[in-house]
């Protein structure tokens, strides 16, 4: 599946000043890693935001948002946005703040 480059520097923007960052090429898209733990990525079907198994309940009522699948596989914790909320900066902002916050209560890898 072709990257979103696009998608990826709109995030590389919006997380530039967050300490702890790295970049890692995964689920065919661009993984961004906060002391090693996945915080979001970058696909060509969406933003994926980690946000904590019972944690994304208020962010799978946003229009559009769904669960993650792997391999058909519900993931938790997990959602898949599209451009029509990903575009949108507020909630944009309002995702990465909340996966932020829950990747910074686990161990730094």
């Amino acid at each position: 599946m072709p990257r979103d480059v696009g998608l990826e520097e709109l995030l590389r923007e919006e997380l530039d000043t967050m300490s702890g960052l790295s970049e890692k090429p995964m689920f065919g898209g661009l993984a961004f890693l906060l002391d090693g733990n996945l915080l979001c990525g970058a696909r060509q079907d969406g933003m994926l935001v980690r946000l904590g198994k019972g944690n994304d309940g208020w962010a799978l009522d946003l229009p559009g948002a769904v669960q993650m699948l792997s391999g058909g596989r519900a993931m938790h914790g997990w959602i898949r946005v599209g451009a029509e909320i990903y575009g949108d900066d507020d909630l944009r902002r309002r995702l990465l703040e909340a996966a932020t916050a829950f990747v910074r209560s686990l161990p730094a890898k």
